[in-house]
């Protein structure tokens, strides 16, 4: 068995077409997501993961024109308001948010997420960023970010207080005993005094433990120094190494460090994103990604305007005709722009990598049975542990791959039929295989 996951963002799904997301709603008000969140836990998703980013970019052509064009980084809305509403209409998905490390203070990340656990009823999961963009910095009164992995030393230590402020309250703290009028025992509830390079915190949290005392941590650290980040820190990781040998050879390398690190290797489940193309036939499934192929030059500017984000390397001044240029770096999301030049290593042209680029671990298209068959292969070969969609947010395509594929991945007892008993916690459902 694997896992299932599903990325997405609080952001405009598809409008311009009749099938579009919207249905007559407004995206920002969080219903279309709480339809989403109640199709996923229909098909028993572990959880649904919320990206986040707090910029408007100019990246691309020194401008925020393509951005807002193709509604890229904005608008987006704060994914942490939304994990309530979907708890709302939920009872056992789990609901991982983002927050940067970068830019919250570990008090308040660690009371804020406290206390979704608290309204999710244990269901809360916060997926770990260090941020990437100076532009977002910049909104948060710095100049610029930290180094690229200075930013995981920091994280590191932001990982360290909020754990302490976590477990700041023994357990059996709160007593409630009317004949003495005492709600807390004060002698269970404990200062943390953390006095370290980044960070000066007096605690104790003045919040109570939530169910899972500690909110399932999820991060998607890509380069050696995030991997070895995830390994010691995470209990689910997103992973988009591209190809099964390297979907195995990232997994391995997690198990290896976590086990470095003192962890089981088993308590952290690898979901690789994939973005699954079904229809009724493979001939169909193939006739669909040739018709995408065919208008895949329409998405070349929305794919480096994308990468420009995410990079902060303004690939507007590259000639769009000429093999990719090789030696590019970044302090921003390094893992995404080696994986961009891997795909003209075989000389491909810019134009030619933009317009095919997808960061889908591999290649899934056919009927729902080719791609559970695929699905199953490459799980098999990996060693697990599962899968993350990623596609487009339209109500036809969530329903093809909730309604379509998950019963077939069902059936052949692939991804899990129910969850635990109502009341499990979010990593007790993630760790149950």
């Amino acid at each position: 068995m694997f896992h299932l996951g599903w990325f997405t963002n609080f952001a405009p799904p598809p409008w311009e077409g009749q099938f579009s997301g919207h249905n007559g709603e407004t995206w920002a008000n969080g219903r279309f997501y709480q339809d989403l969140a109640q199709a996923l836990e229909r098909a028993r998703f572990d959880y649904i993961m919320l990206e986040d980013s707090s910029m408007v970019s100019d990246a691309y052509e020194g401008s925020s024109r393509a951005d807002l064009k193709h509604h890229l980084y904005a608008p987006k809305h704060d994914p942490l308001a939304l994990v309530p509403l979907l708890a709302a209409v939920t009872t056992s998905l789990g609901i991982v948010a983002t927050a940067s490390t970068s830019f919250y203070p570990p008090y308040q990340l660690a009371r804020t997420m406290t206390t979704l656990d608290h309204l999710s009823r244990g269901r809360a999961g916060w997926n770990i960023v260090t941020s990437s963009e100076d532009r977002a910095a910049q909104n948060y009164g710095r100049t610029k970010l930290q180094e690229h992995d200075g930013r995981y030393d920091r994280a590191d230590e932001f990982v360290q207080v909020v754990d302490a402020l976590w477990n700041s309250w023994d357990d059996g703290a709160i007593i409630q005993d009317r004949e003495t009028g005492r709600y807390v025992d004060h002698t269970k509830v404990h200062t943390i005094d953390h006095s370290g390079e980044y960070y000066s915190v007096r605690g104790p949290l003045n919040t109570v433990p939530g169910p899972q005392r500690r909110p399932v941590i999820c991060q998607a650290g890509g380069s050696p120094r995030g991997k070895r980040f995830a390994a010691e820190h995470a209990d689910t990781i997103i992973a988009q190494s591209r190809g099964p040998e390297r979907m195995k050879e990232f997994r391995d390398d997690i198990r290896r460090l976590a086990a470095e690190a003192g962890r089981d290797p088993d308590d952290i489940k690898v979901l690789f994103i994939v973005s699954p193309l079904v229809a009724a036939s493979d001939a169909e499934a193939q006739e669909l990604q040739a018709s995408s192929k065919a208008q895949a030059e329409t998405n070349v500017e929305k794919a480096l305007a994308h990468l420009s984000a995410l990079t902060e390397v303004d690939f507007s001044q590259f000639d769009l005709d000429a093999p990719v240029t090789q030696d590019i770096t970044t302090n921003g999301h390094r893992t995404t722009l080696s994986e961009f030049l891997k795909l003209g290593d075989d000389g491909r042209t810019l134009r030619e990598v933009a317009a095919g680029w997808s960061i889908s671990a591999v290649d899934l298209v056919g009927s729902v049975e080719s791609v559970a068959d695929r699905m199953e292969e490459v799980m098999g070969y990996v060693g697990g542990d599962g899968f993350l969609m990623s596609g487009p947010m339209t109500r036809t395509y969530i329903g093809e791959i909730v309604d379509g594929l998950v019963p077939e991945l069902q059936r052949r007892g692939l991804t899990r039929s129910d969850y635990l008993p109502q009341g499990a916690t979010f990593r007790e459902n993630l760790r149950s295989f």
